[in-house]
This record gives structure tokens, sequence and C-alpha cells, in this order.
């Protein structure tokens, strides 16, 4: 191929992997980055809709201003607006594969500032991922800073569900939390 083809084709998949936007909830006015990454598109922010049972990281709202709010599962399966949901197992691993897959896409999809220890990431997608930590069901908080917990919609049973983890070393390490439904944890929201 001539460099001229390869080139045009490299911005070609740019711009189908990734577009960015913005989405404004209509229930409280927040407007939101969203990022078109494949095939989905995501708000490219930890949610923040103030719903029945979510909480601010150790109940402080700038905590809330920076990461969102942390929900239970219960809370999280219907906290995103209308035309959005709680994405399932298949829709995390889709993200996943197509920033390239276990081991590479935690730094593409983590936010290029506020990771602790230098471990913040590239953002190549726009997606700026936040390390917002999770609550636990009786009361205590952890891991702001450093880990950044998504619920996802795909029920485990009927105490626990998994949420996608993200470390301060990526998705590469412990990819997939096992954590009680009364925990509480991030919710990004992808486009119906």
């Amino acid at each position: 191929m001539k460099k001229a083809t390869i080139t045009l084709l490299l911005i070609c998949v740019a711009a189908f992997a990734q577009q960015k936007g913005s989405f404004t909830d209509t229930r409280d006015k927040k407007t939101y980055k969203t990022a078109k990454i494949g095939k989905q598109t995501w708000i490219a922010e930890n949610l923040n809709f103030n719903a029945e049972s979510s909480v601010c990281y150790d109940n402080k709202p700038e905590n809330c201003d920076k990461y969102g709010r942390l929900y239970n599962w219960n809370t999280a399966i219907k906290a995103c607006p209308k035309g959005w949901h709680l994405p399932n197992l298949k829709e995390w691993q889709t993200l996943v594969d197509l920033a390239g897959g276990e081991g590479a896409a935690g730094t593409k999809l983590k936010a290029a500032s506020g990771w602790n220890n230098d471990r913040n990431g590239t953002d190549d997608y726009g997606f700026s991922a936040l390390p917002g930590g999770n609550g636990l069901s009786d009361g205590s908080f952890d891991g702001v800073g450093i880990d950044g917990n998504w619920w996802n919609a795909s029920e485990e049973d009927g105490d626990s569900n998994y949420a996608r983890r993200e470390s301060i070393t990526g998705f590469d390490e412990d990819a997939w939390g096992y954590y009680g439904k009364s925990d509480l944890n991030s919710v990004r929201c992808v486009k119906d």
C-alpha cells in the first residue's frame, strides 16, 4: 500500500473510533461530556445525578463535583437518564476490546490527570475514567484517587454483582470485582 493510502485509512479509523460531544440530563440540567467509541456512545464522566440512596465519597459534596456520585446496584440500574442505560458485561467488554483489550485499555481509558502516584492515563478515547473509589454497606469509603469501580447491568445473583474495576495499575489487574449490591460504586451510562 502507498503511504498516503495508509495515512488516509488510519485517519478514517480514528474518526470512526472516537467522536466527542455533550449531553444535558433533563432531570437536573447537568451537562456531561460524551464520547463515541466504535459504535457505542458513552457519557464520558461518572454520573452525578442525585438519586435516592446515592452519596458523595466521604459524604463531601466536593467529591461529587470531581468524581460523580456513588450508587448501590439497585439504584444504579435505573439511574441513567432517558435514552441511556447502565452497560451490561458485553458492552463493557466491547469498550475494553476497542481500547486494546485487557492490559492496554486501562491506560487508554483513564483520565490524563486525577489518579494518585502518577498513574494517570492517556485518555485516548475521551472516556476520562476517574478513580471515584467506592462505599461499603457499613458506611465507610475506600479507594478514592486509586480505584474506579463502575456497575454493570448484567445481574449475577440476588445478593451480589460484578463491577468494572480499574485501579492505579489499570484495567489489567482485577478487571472485574465482585461487590455486594448494597456496596456503592460509580455509574457510567451508554446510549440506547
